[in-house]
C-alpha cells in the first residue's frame, strides 16, 4: 500500500469552503425521512414495519433561534449555533431522523430603528416617506442582512436545512400569525383596552413589560409641601408634606392618599388640597396601597403614569390625567408654561417655581432603579393609551402544568425556578406596537357604523352595515408574537404538513438564558394553546459570551468578537471546539481572540496524528484485525476509546458540552497520541513486516473511530481525514467482537457526516489492563517528573533502576520496558531487589524507580539546584506558618484559608522529598 499524503501543516482554509458547499449540495443537512437525503432508501429500510411510537424516538429535531434582521452575528451567536450543530450531528450520526430548522426574526422595533437612523441621516423622517416607501427600506434593509447572516451561518458550519429555511413574515407565518391572533380573540384571550402601558418615547411605542430593562440610575427624592385649599387641619397645620422622584408628574395628580389605619391623618381625610404649579384642587383620601411607615405616609397619586396609582384611581373613582404627548413632551392637560417641555426641562422649571412660593423643602441623592427600553435604551415613561393585549394567566396555567407534569425539562434545572416564578406572576401581555415594520393586527373599524371586525382574511365590506369605508388597525403586532410561534409555524402550522407531523413536537430547545420570558416561556404556552403539546422536551439555557473581566461584549468597550474574524484566522473547527469546551453548564463564558488558539491546538493535533499514521502505510499490507490479534497495548486503547465514546455519549445527551469537549481533548491527546500512538513505534522500529502490518491495521482501525467520535466537534477537519481513510480495506479487515455498530460497507455512504456515531461495548473493555497500564503510565510520569526536577536534558538518555513486588500490577513494568525506555529517554534499565546507592526515586503501586547518579550527571550542580529549590520552599513555609497564626486565619475567607493549608503542607512534602533527594547524592 502506498502512503497517504495530507498536507504538511493544517490550513483550514485549503478545506472548509469546499466541504461544506459538498455537504449542501449532497443534500446531507437533510432529515433521512426526506427522499432527497443520501440516506433515505437506508432510513426507509430501516424504519419498516416500525410502530409511530418507534419511528417518533428515532427522531431528532431543533429550531434555531432565529436572529434579528438587523445587523450581523456576534459571538454570541456564535455559540448558540455552534452547540446546536454539535448535538444535531451527534444524532444525525446516532441514525436519527435530523432536522435543524433554521430562519430568521424580522425584529420590529429593533430594524424600523435602523431605517430610522438612516433616514436621519438624510434629514428625513418616515413620515416624510409614508408607510409604504417605509416599507420598501426596510424590506430592503432585512434582504441586505440576512445575506450577510445565512454568510456567516455558513461559515460557521451550521448544518441547516436551507431548504426549509424560515422568515418571521413570510407568506406562511404571517398567515399563522393572524389566524392566532383571531383565535385568541375569538376564545376571549385578546382584548384592547385604554390602560396604562410602558412607552419609549423616542420609538413611540408600547413595550410589554419584559422590554423594559431596569438600571440603577442615580436621582433624587424631591421633598414637596401641599397647601390645604380647605383651611388648616385640626391641628392648625396648613400644609401636608410628601416626596417623590418625579416632580413634574404632579402636575397630573388627581389626589393624595394616606393608609386608612394610620392614626395621624384620621382627622384631616377628605380635606381638599392645593396642587402646586397648578389651578386644581385634589383630594385626600385614604387607600390601603400606602405604606404608612414610609416617609411621611403621604403619597400623591398619579393615575395616568404610574401602575401602582392607575389601580388606586381606580379603586377610588380618581380622575385619570394624561400630561404627556407621545414623544415624551408635555402636553395641553399642564399650565401652559410647561407645555412641550421634556420631562427633565419641566423637572427643573417645576422646582424653580415650588422654590418661588416656598413649597420645595429640599432634596437627597439616591440611587434607584429606572426602566429602559430594551431597544434605545430611553428611560420608559408610563403612558395612558389604547392597546390590544392578550390574556396571559389560563395560558400560564397551562405552560406551569407542562412543566409539573414532566412535558419540558430544563438543563441545568436552575432554571426551572425562575421559569415558574414568572408564570405564576405574570401580567398581561400588550401586543400592539405604534410600528410600521411588523404584522399589522387584522383588525377593521367601520367608519360609518363602528363596527370592530377581527378576521383572518382582508376585510373590504362591513358585515353589520356593508359600508366599504373600513379602515385597519394602524398598529402592528409585538415581534415576539411570531417569534412564540416559531417551533410549530415553521414547520407548516397551521396547515397539516407532513414535516408537522414527523418533527413536532422538536427535541430540544438551545438558547441563552437573557430570554427565557421574552421566548421561551411564550413559545410554551403557544405550543399547548394551539397544538395540545408543548412544543420540545429539552431546554437547553446556556450563559453569555463575555470578555475575560467577565464584562458584556459592546462596540463602546471594543471587547466585542467577529465570528468570521475567528474563523478566518484559525478555522471554523477551532472557534466550535474552543467554545463548546468552554460551555459549562450554567455558566457564562469567558473568553477573548487568545481563547480560540485552543481549539486551533487541538484540530492541529488530530491533524498531524492522522498524517503520521497514513503516511506509514507506505509498504504495508493492511491485515485483519481480530481480538486475538491485539496486543496489550491495542486492548488498553480499546478499553479507553469506549471511555471516552460512553463519557461523550452521556455529555452529549445531557447538553454537557464542555465534558464531552475535555473527555475529547484528554483522550485524543493524551491517551491516544501521547501514550498509544507513541509506543507503537516500538514496532516501526523493531518489529517484523507483519508486526508492522498488524501495528498499522490497528492504528487506522482506532483512528477510523476516532475521526467519527471527533466529528460533531471538528466537522471540517474530520471530514477532510475521513475522505482520506482507506474506508473499503478497514471495513473488510475489522474482524473485533467490540466492534458493534462500527463502519460496515452498507452503512458507508460517501461522507462522514452521515456516518455511525461509535457505540460503547462491553466485549471491548478490559479492566485488568487497564490497572496494568495505569502502573507504567504513572512509573513513566514519575521518571519524567525526576528528570524534570534534576533539570536533565529530555534529550539525554539515563540508567533507571526498578524495584517491584511480585503478584502486583506493576510487573507490567518488567514486561513492558521497552516502552519505559522508549517514552521515559531510558538508555538502560537494572531490575534490584533494594534501593541502589547514589540515586533518587519514586514510588508507583507495586514499584519504585530509581534515576541513577552517575558520571553523566553533575552532583555538585543537581545538589545546589535542591538546595536552592528546599530554600524557596522553606521560604513559603515560613510565610504560609505566618499567616496561619495571625489575622488571616480569623477573618479571611474560608477557601483561602484552606488554599493557605493546602499550599502549607504542599511545600512540606516538597521539603521532605528535596532533603531525601539531598541525602541520595
Amino acid at each position: 500500500m502506498k502512503a497517504i499524503e495530507l498536507e504538511k501543516a493544517y490550513n483550514p482554509k485549503d478545506f472548509e469552503d469546499r466541504i461544506y458547499k459538498a455537504w449542501e449540495e449532497g443534500n446531507w443537512f437533510k432529515p433521512a425521512s426526506d427522499p432527497a437525503s443520501p440516506v433515505h432508501a437506508e432510513y426507509e429500510k430501516r424504519m419498516a414495519g416500525k410502530s409511530p411510537d418507534e419511528i417518533k424516538a428515532a427522531t431528532f429535531s431543533v429550531v434555531i433561534p432565529p436572529p434579528n434582521v438587523t445587523g450581523v452575528l456576534h459571538v454570541g451567536h456564535g455559540l448558540n449555533n455552534t452547540l446546536q450543530d454539535i448535538v444535531v450531528r451527534y444524532h444525525r450520526m446516532k441514525g436519527d431522523n435530523t432536522l435543524w430548522v433554521t430562519g430568521t426574526d424580522h425584529a420590529g422595533i429593533a430594524t424600523q430603528n435602523v431605517v430610522e437612523r438612516a433616514l436621519k441621516k438624510e434629514g428625513k423622517s418616515r413620515g416624510d416617506i409614508g408607510r409604504e416607501k417605509f416599507l420598501e427600506r426596510t424590506w430592503a434593509v432585512k434582504d441586505d442582512h440576512h445575506a450577510t447572516i445565512v454568510k456567516q451561518q455558513r461559515k460557521l458550519g451550521n448544518s441547516t436545512d436551507w431548504d426549509r429555511e424560515r422568515f418571521t413574515m413570510d407568506e406562511g407565518l404571517s398567515r399563522a400569525v393572524r389566524d392566532v391572533f383571531v383565535t385568541l380573540y375569538e376564545r376571549g384571550l385578546i382584548y384592547r383596552g385604554h390602560y396604562l402601558v410602558n412607552w419609549c418615547p423616542r420609538c413611540g411605542t408600547a413595550l410589554a413589560d419584559d422590554e423594559v430593562e431596569h438600571t440603577d440610575t442615580a436621582g433624587a427624592m424631591y421633598h414637596i409641601y401641599y397647601e390645604y385649599a380647605d383651611g388648616p387641619a385640626p391641628d392648625g397645620s396648613t400644609k401636608i408634606e410628601i416626596a417623590t422622584t418625579r416632580p413634574e408628574t404632579l402636575l397630573g395628580d388627581t389626589a393624595v392618599a394616606v393608609n386608612p389605619s394610620d392614626e395621624r391623618y384620621k382627622g384631616i381625610v377628605g380635606k381638599k388640597l392645593k396642587l402646586p404649579c397648578t389651578d386644581r384642587v385634589i383630594p385626600l383620601i385614604a387607600d390601603a396601597y400606602v405604606d404608612k411607615d414610609f416617609g411621611t405616609g403621604m403619597v400623591k397619586i398619579t393615575p395616568a403614569h404610574d401602575p401602582n396609582d392607575w389601580l388606586v384611581g381606580k379603586r377610588n373613582d380618581l380622575d385619570i390625567i394624561n400630561i404627556l404627548n407621545p414623544d415624551g413632551t408635555l402636553n395641553d392637560n399642564c399650565p401652559e408654561r410647561y407645555r412641550g417641555l421634556s420631562c427633565a426641562k419641566a423637572r427643573t422649571l417645576i422646582i424653580e417655581d415650588l422654590k418661588a412660593q416656598n413649597l420645595f423643602k429640599g432634596e437627597e441623592k439616591i440611587t434607584h432603579a429606572v426602566g429602559h427600553c430594551y431597544r434605545c435604551n430611553t428611560v420608559v415613561e408610563p403612558y395612558l393609551s389604547d392597546q390590544w393585549f392578550v390574556k396571559m394567566q389560563p395560558l400560564a396555567q397551562k405552560a406551569l402544568g407542562a412543566w409539573k407534569n414532566g412535558d419540558i425539562e430544563f438543563f441545568p434545572r436552575k432554571w426551572e425556578n425562575t421559569y415558574k416564578v414568572w408564570l405564576e406572576n405574570i401580567r398581561d401581555w400588550c401586543i400592539s406596537r405604534q410600528l410600521w415594520w411588523g404584522h399589522r393586527i387584522p383588525v377593521w373599524y367601520c367608519k360609518k357604523c363602528g363596527e370592530t371586525i377581527v378576521s383572518r382574511e382582508d376585510v373590504h365590506v362591513c358585515p353589520k352595515c356593508s359600508s366599504t369605508e373600513l379602515e385597519q388597525d394602524p398598529d402592528v403586532l409585538d415581534t415576539w408574537f411570531s417569534s412564540w410561534l416559531w417551533p410549530f409555524s415553521t414547520l407548516g402550522w397551521p396547515e397539516e404538513t407532513d414535516d408537522s407531523a414527523k418533527f413536532y413536537p422538536t427535541s430540544a430547545l438551545v438558547t441563552a438564558y437573557d430570554i427565557i420570558f421574552f421566548w421561551v416561556s411564550r413559545m410554551i404556552m403557544a405550543g399547548i394553546e394551539f397544538t395540545g403539546k408543548a412544543p420540545f422536551h429539552d431546554i437547553y439555557i446556556h450563559g453569555l459570551v463575555r470578555d475575560r473581566q467577565g464584562r458584556k461584549m459592546s462596540k463602546s468597550l471594543g471587547n466585542g468578537i467577529d465570528p468570521l474574524e475567528i474563523v478566518d484566522m484559525y478555522g471554523s473547527d477551532a472557534f466550535k471546539f474552543t467554545l463548546g469546551f468552554m460551555c459549562a453548564q450554567g455558566q457564562d463564558v469567558l473568553i477573548d481572540r487568545e481563547s480560540f488558539k485552543l481549539g486551533s491546538r487541538f484540530a492541529n493535533k488530530v491533524w498531524n496524528a492522522s498524517r503520521y499514521i497514513l503516511g506509514n502505510l507506505e509498504g504495508r499490507n493492511l491485515v485483519p484485525v481480530r481480538d486475538e490479534d491485539l496486543t496489550e497495548l491495542d486492548r488498553w486503547i480499546y478499553t479507553e476509546l469506549d471511555r471516552c465514546v460512553r463519557a461523550e455519549r452521556e455529555a452529549l445527551e445531557s447538553y454537557r458540552y464542555n465534558d464531552a469537549a475535555s473527555s475529547l481533548y484528554e483522550y485524543f491527546w493524551n491517551e491516544y497520541c501521547d501514550w498509544y500512538v507513541e509506543a507503537t513505534k516500538l514496532s516501526f522500529k523493531n518489529g517484523s513486516d507483519a508486526e508492522k502490518d498488524r501495528a498499522v491495521s490497528v492504528l487506522l482501525n482506532v483512528l477510523e473511530e476516532n475521526i467519527r467520535l471527533l466529528h460533531p466537534f471538528l466537522p471540517f477537519v474530520t471530514e477532510e481525514i475521513y475522505a482520506k481513510l482507506p474506508l473499503a480495506e478497514i471495513v473488510k479487515n475489522r474482524k473485533l467482537a467490540g466492534a458493534n455498530k462500527i463502519l460496515s460497507t452498507s452503512d458507508y455512504n460517501g461522507m462522514l457526516i452521515a456516518s455511525p456515531f461509535p457505540e460503547a461495548s462491553d466485549a471491548r473493555v478490559d479492566e485488568n489492563v487497564t490497572r496494568r497500564f495505569n502502573v507504567l503510565r504513572e512509573l513513566i510520569k514519575g521518571v519524567r517528573a525526576l528528570r524534570a526536577e534534576c533539570g536533565i536534558d529530555p534529550a539525554s538518555k539515563i540508567r533507571l533502576a526498578l524495584m517491584i513486588e511480585k503478584g502486583s500490577a506493576a510487573e507490567v513494568c518488567a514486561e513492558k520496558s521497552d516502552i519505559i525506555m522508549l517514552l521515559a529517554g531510558i538508555s538502560h534499565i537494572d531490575f534490584v531487589d533494594e534501593k541502589p546507592a547514589s540515586s533518587i526515586g519514586t514510588v508507583v503501586p507495586g514499584a519504585e524507580a530509581f534515576l541513577l547518579i552517575d558520571e553523566s550527571i553533575d552532583k555538585t550542580q543537581l545538589a545546589s539546584r535542591f538546595q536552592k529549590e528546599k530554600a524557596e520552599a522553606e521560604a513559603i513555609v515560613a510565610r504560609s506558618e505566618a499567616k496561619l497564626s495571625g489575622k488571616f486565619a480569623e477573618h479571611a475567607a474560608k477557601e483561602l484559608v484552606e488554599a493557605e493549608k493546602a499550599k502549607l503542607e504542599e511545600n512540606r512534602r516538597r521539603i521532605e522529598k528535596l532533603a531525601s533527594y539531598m541525602q541520595s547524592l
